[in-house]
């Protein structure tokens, strides 16, 4: 069971960072207001996990002005596919094999 848990990836144990991912993975980008509204989160609190997933090279952003209003889209990286995609394969592994 140890090692089952070992093959789960941190980055993804916040609840938001998962649901970040998970909108992305299922959308070919999202914009932070959308992500915000989704998730509920505050604007500090969704910069902080979209900064994080972006310095681990999960996710990047694109920052253009729409008008005179700034907008950041989102979408997820080749990197950040494949380590969300085994980190939900050790999830369903370790259900599987402890249920």
């Amino acid at each position: 069971m140890i090692e089952e848990l070992n093959c789960f990836n941190k980055a993804f144990e916040s609840k938001a960072r998962l649901g970040i991912m998970s909108i992305l993975m299922a959308n070919e980008s999202a914009d932070f207001t959308t992500l915000k509204s989704l998730l509920g989160l505050t604007d500090g609190n969704l910069a902080g996990h979209t900064r994080n997933l972006e310095e681990l090279g999960f996710i990047r952003s694109e920052k253009r002005f729409i008008g005179r209003k700034p907008n950041t889209t989102f979408s997820v990286t080749e990197t950040g596919r494949t380590a969300f995609t085994d980190h939900i394969a050790a999830l369903e592994n370790f259900l599987k094999n402890n249920s």
